[in-house]
């Protein structure tokens, strides 16, 4: 039987050629298939039992119309991924969806629906205006009742997963990197490669490169944007996903305070961004000498890494500091 790969081909050696993002906008759109269908993600269970009954159904029923159970759904609702991105940004972004880049992407709806669901699409079709600021609210909302309330849990997976890929192309090569991403995944002929159910290409990426997106509710395979406009992207599973990644805040910093100690965890876990001495003393309720303390003793285990900015001293979580977060979901 014949086998599917999509190679996306990079420059020898290039290392800049790839990045990594996050996608709220992935993770809404997969969001919406485990609702279709939460017999096939054992591991959403968790979070479907604290969100469903919060659920906007006309939201809900439109964006399932848009994005199907399975297979191809419009590349618009899921913008460039970068490490920065965020929900409210990539939310804006939907209103300001060129005309032709919509009308293919819903086209190709079209083309792969039939019934109920294709005439829904061709309405959509017939009045962009319109359509673009449903699709726009309909986004928000749904975002607010089921993804909204567990987003820190579900970034700080991605950011872990992020922090240990990066990590691991310093040890093992960039080939190690990307063979490590998933089982359908390997460096090949200088191509980062993917092997698909049903699509082949080969993409020349030197000069764009490729953005490497994990992904906690975009199921256990890979998938690809491929087309301009869109950045060339891959899709993979992010590790780190148990059935309880939904797991709140509060028992997220209970968890890390039976192991590291209650200050210390709360040290770690406010380490996302740069933060001054000062800062991790007041946001934490610590003398800044204690402060300090807690922080020689995180960066001699090497959780959190320090740099001097002029006068000021930035702490910030290391690949291992992540990795440690992440896992303690």
């Amino acid at each position: 039987m014949d086998r599917n790969f999509v190679d996306f081909r990079l420059a020898p050696g290039d290392i800049s050629a790839i990045r990594f993002g996050v996608s709220p906008g992935h993770e809404l759109c997969h969001a919406v298939r485990v609702l279709q269908r939460p017999e096939e993600h054992p591991l959403q269970w968790g979070w479907l039992r604290a969100v469903r009954a919060g659920v906007p159904r006309e939201a809900f029923e439109m964006l399932a119309v848009l994005i199907g159970e399975r297979g191809y759904f419009p590349d618009f609702l899921t913008t460039t991924p970068t490490w920065d991105l965020d929900p409210a940004e990539e939310a804006a972004r939907l209103r300001e969806v060129p005309d032709g880049p919509m009308t293919v992407d819903l086209r190709k709806v079209v083309v792969r629906s039939a019934g109920a669901r294709q005439q829904a699409i061709l309405r959509m079709i017939d009045d962009l205006p319109r359509a673009r600021a449903m699709i726009a609210d309909a986004w928000l909302e749904l975002w607010a009742a089921v993804l909204a309330p567990v987003w820190t849990q579900l970034e700080r997976i991605l950011r872990a997963d992020i922090a240990v890929r990066a990590r691991r192309i310093a040890t093992d090569g960039l080939a190690g990197m990307v063979g490590g991403l998933h089982h359908t995944v390997e460096w090949h002929d200088d191509a980062v490669r993917v092997e698909l159910r049903l699509h082949s290409e080969v993409l020349d990426c030197r000069g764009s490169g490729i953005v490497l997106v994990p992904s906690v509710l975009g199921g256990l395979g890979c998938s690809v944007l491929t087309e301009p406009p869109a950045q060339p992207t891959l899709f993979y599973p992010a590790q780190g996903v148990t059935e309880r990644w939904a797991t709140d805040a509060t028992a997220l910093a209970e968890a890390l305070g039976a192991l590291l100690g209650q200050a210390r965890a709360a040290i770690l876990l406010g380490a996302h961004a740069p933060r001054t001495t000062s800062q991790v003393a007041a946001d934490a309720g610590l003398a800044p000498s204690t402060a300090s303390h807690h922080l020689t003793v995180l960066r001699d285990a090497g959780l959190v890494t320090s740099r001097r900015d002029g006068a000021r001293m930035l702490h910030l979580r290391t690949p291992l500091g992540e990795a440690l977060v992440g896992a303690a979901l």
